[in-house]
């Protein structure tokens, strides 16, 4: 079966953000990351899959596709077997303890997938996003996630609102901040990561007194900054190294 006119219109459609929020639906490709999926609580609405590909899930779901149309559909350089459109499930609700990872504007694709999967792996169930931080739904994303994104509650939030409201201690990512590996780390906190350029913006700052950085030992002292989603890794293995 070939995919028809009107399904690749929306398959398109699902590059932009509106349109996945229009229709509340996301992609996933891959046998790894569609996998995990079929297997989480994300509700499938369409696979698109070669005939090599096996599954349990109800032949209605299944749409069975050549190579050639799965390569037409894809955005990998060498697509999978299989394309699933997914369903955007509804946020959670807010977690008011343990240790919250919030993502100040974070652009890159690869950075918020990496850094969903750390959370993962280091047992960080909730992760907050400001409103100018890349889409968890962006395609990109949910590669690089490689199926973490179904054990992480993802919310987008008004960070300073947030802030606010919070009896935990929070600390912030920052260059000037203290050594992190002579900081007392508590058990349950917030850990601010801010923009690839340009850190934590000023306005939220303002609002924390807690900074922690992570000491340069080159010796030429010249690297300018580590990528977030490595300091988000180093950080999070002192905060749960020190409990």
């Amino acid at each position: 079966m070939s995919i028809s006119k009107s399904q690749l219109k929306i398959i398109t459609s699902l590059s932009q953000k509106k349109y996945r929020q229009n229709h509340q639906l996301f992609i996933a490709e891959g046998l790894k990351v569609v996998n995990e999926l079929l297997n989480s609580s994300f509700k499938i609405d369409t696979l698109f899959a070669t005939d090599d590909f096996q599954t349990d899930i109800s032949l209605d779901k299944i749409i069975r596709i050549s190579d050639k149309d799965l390569q037409k559909i894809s955005n990998l350089k060498a697509p999978n077997k299989v394309l699933g459109l997914f369903v955007i499930p509804d946020e959670k609700p807010l977690q008011k303890n343990g240790l919250t990872i919030v993502l100040d504007t974070i652009n890159d694709p690869g950075n918020l997938g990496t850094i969903i999967r750390l959370c993962d792996w280091f047992g960080v169930s909730q992760l907050l996003c400001s409103a100018e931080t890349v889409d968890c739904y962006n395609q990109k994303v949910v590669q690089a996630s490689m199926g973490s994104l179904t054990r992480i509650s993802i919310k987008y939030i008004d960070i300073e609102i947030y802030l606010k409201e919070t009896n935990l201690p929070t600390f912030i990512a920052d260059m000037d901040g203290e050594n992190v590996y002579k900081s007392a780390l508590p058990k349950e906190a917030i850990l601010i990561m801010g923009n690839e350029a340009n850190g934590v913006s000023d306005k939220i700052k303002t609002l924390i007194k807690n900074k922690i950085s992570i000491p340069r030992f080159g010796e030429t002292q010249e690297t300018e900054s580590l990528n977030v989603a490595t300091a988000t890794a180093i950080l999070l293995s002192e905060f749960k190294r020190s409990y």
